[in-house]
């Protein structure tokens, strides 16, 4: 028996494993190859491309800094507008919707399955799809943007809402219900108490990213600043071009600084 134990070699996998991690590898490898044919890289323009962006950036410096006040910053404010309003919009959307969509407050499979498809509708569709569909109905301008921010985030809030609803602790909803409380309070005193933190860790990162995709709507005329960036690159207005990224790049680092901050106070109080 001695003998046995000690002719037994240790391997870190078996067969099976083996060839199923080679059959891993094999499949992404063979995607890369062929994203990459599918892409069709020009070569010449790829050789080009260095002197292309200095070329670019040339043009950009000095940036025409005396555009920001009467070009710039109307649109900036209108961006955070559009971001914080369609967020807003998107909490109160997606939160009956979220009810809906978790297992433990909504059994009733047709409503849940119907849940669960507007949260997979909303976020199968990007931004600025939402927004060509918006200025379509509304026309150009901010409430376009807005209604494309809302309609975009809401698979997002009411998925991990969802999700935070079939997480929570059952002990809490037993006790309540053992002493009769209504659905209402099971809601407000059972369910809400648990998913606070994560409530508000969402919605913070939700407008977070909206900051970012606000500032490009205007990009298919749905508002903000990106109105502002299509003109100047139409134009070919470079130094106004480099203005407004130094104005899109300052908001989303603010954005980031205000979200961090916020949810330290909010989730995380000292």
């Amino acid at each position: 028996m001695a003998e046995l134990a000690h002719d037994r070699i240790w391997r870190r996998f078996t067969p099976a494993q083996k060839l199923a991690r080679f059959a891993v590898y094999l499949v992404i490898v063979a995607a890369i190859v062929a994203s990459i044919r599918t892409v069709e890289v020009i070569p010449e323009f790829l050789a080009d491309a260095p002197e292309q962006v200095v070329d670019l950036l040339t043009r950009m410096w000095p940036p025409d800094t005396a555009y920001y006040p009467k070009g710039v910053h109307a649109a900036l404010i209108e961006t955070i507008h559009i971001a914080s309003l369609g967020t807003l919009l998107s909490l109160l959307l997606a939160l009956p919707v979220g009810l809906f969509a978790a297992h433990n407050i909504c059994p009733y499979l047709p409503l849940n399955l119907a849940a669960k498809l507007i949260l997979v509708s909303s976020r199968s569709v990007n931004s600025l799809v939402w927004a060509l569909l918006f200025v379509g109905v509304f026309g150009p301008g901010a409430l376009a943007g807005t209604l494309a921010i809302a309609f975009r985030s809401i698979g997002f809030v009411g998925k991990l809402v969802a999700e935070a609803l079939e997480d929570s602790q059952p002990g809490p909803i037993e006790a309540l219900s053992a002493a009769g409380a209504p659905g209402a309070s099971l809601l407000s005193f059972g369910y809400w108490p648990q998913i606070k933190p994560a409530f508000w860790s969402i919605a913070l990162f939700r407008w977070d990213i909206n900051v970012r995709e606000s500032a490009v709507l205007g990009l298919v005329g749905a508002g903000g600043i990106g109105m502002a960036l299509d003109s100047a690159l139409n134009l070919f207005q470079w130094n106004r071009v480099a203005v407004i990224l130094l104005a899109i790049f300052a908001v989303v680092i603010a954005a980031e600084i205000v979200v961090t901050v916020a949810r330290k106070r909010m989730i995380q109080p000292q």
